[in-house]
């Protein structure tokens, strides 16, 4: 775990000197020097102190980098194809078990010939077009601004019902490690 890095950079990123943060928590500049360092490791308490004299929540000095805020700007997404008809998918971001991604469905174009099914839950949001959607022995009709939801084990489709591009917001979560391809 590299706590003294994590300090050092939120320490500089609020252009807050060690000075300062020893006057707040009572601590030496050389020890505060040896925690940013990694040379040693503080307790707890004086986690805590550190924390609230940086206005943190104590938490997060503790999360590794992957766990903190990942950005992916418009001009960075992974994009992909899905499925026999290459459904075009922009990956908007995503974390450990969760994934958020933009899938456009050209008139006409569905996720497979056939319902398929995988782990995890989904949540549609249509942002444009029409939308069918298909689970089990439900089916409905989705358009702009409608949303939905189920387990994405049981199988499932969605197909383009409309004349133009339909575009379609999923968030896939999984209690697994999240992967693969889920369109």
């Amino acid at each position: 775990m590299d706590i003294g890095s994590n300090i050092r950079t939120i320490r500089k990123r609020k252009n807050v000197t060690i000075a300062q943060i020893c006057d707040k928590t009572g601590l030496s500049q050389g020890f505060l020097s040896q925690i940013e360092t990694n040379k040693t490791s503080p307790s707890i308490a004086t986690l805590e102190n550190i924390a609230k004299a940086l206005d943190i929540p104590l938490a997060y000095l503790l999360l590794q980098k992957e766990e903190r805020m990942q950005v992916v700007r418009k001009g960075e997404r992974k994009l992909t194809l899905s499925g026999t008809e290459n459904l075009k998918v922009e990956h908007l971001s995503a974390t450990k078990n969760a994934r958020v991604m933009l899938v456009e469905f050209p008139p006409g174009a569905s996720t497979g010939e056939a319902p398929h099914a995988h782990e995890g839950q989904e949540i549609h949001l249509v942002v444009k077009g029409r939308i069918y959607a298909e689970q089990g022995g439900d089916s409905a009709e989705f358009s702009e601004g409608d949303s939905f939801s189920w387990n994405a084990c049981t199988p499932h489709l969605v197909k383009n019902i409309g004349d133009e591009q339909a575009i379609v917001l999923i968030s896939v979560y999984t209690e697994s490690e999240a992967t693969g391809d889920y369109v």
